[in-house]
C-alpha cells in the first residue's frame, strides 16, 4: 500500500506507510517566481514545470517476491562420427 504528499502521521501509522514525498518548497518558490513575474509584465506566459517525486519506502511495501524458475537440465548433443 502506497500513499502520497508524505503526511507527517504516515509514518505513525502501522505499519508506517510507503509515500510519494512531493518537493513542496521547490514548487511553492516556483509558483512565487512566476506569480511575481506575471506580476511584473503586461502579458501572461504558459510555462509547464516538472518536478520529481522521491519514493519514501516504509513497512507498507517489501520486496518484489523471488520468481523460482525450473531447474536447467542439460542434454548432451549426439555425437556426430
Amino acid at each position: 500500500m502506497v500513499g502520497y504528499d508524505d503526511s507527517a502521521w504516515l509514518n505513525c501509522t502501522d505499519p508506517p506507510l510507503t509515500t510519494v514525498r512531493q518537493p513542496i518548497e521547490s514548487m511553492g518558490k516556483s509558483a512565487v517566481a512566476l506569480l511575481v513575474g506575471q506580476m511584473e509584465t503586461t502579458t501572461a506566459q504558459s510555462e509547464e514545470l516538472l518536478f520529481e517525486p522521491e519514493l519514501v519506502v516504509r513497512g507498507s511495501t517489501g520486496p518484489a517476491p523471488v520468481r523460482v524458475l525450473a531447474p536447467v537440465t542439460r542434454f548432451s548433443r549426439p555425437r556426430v562420427r
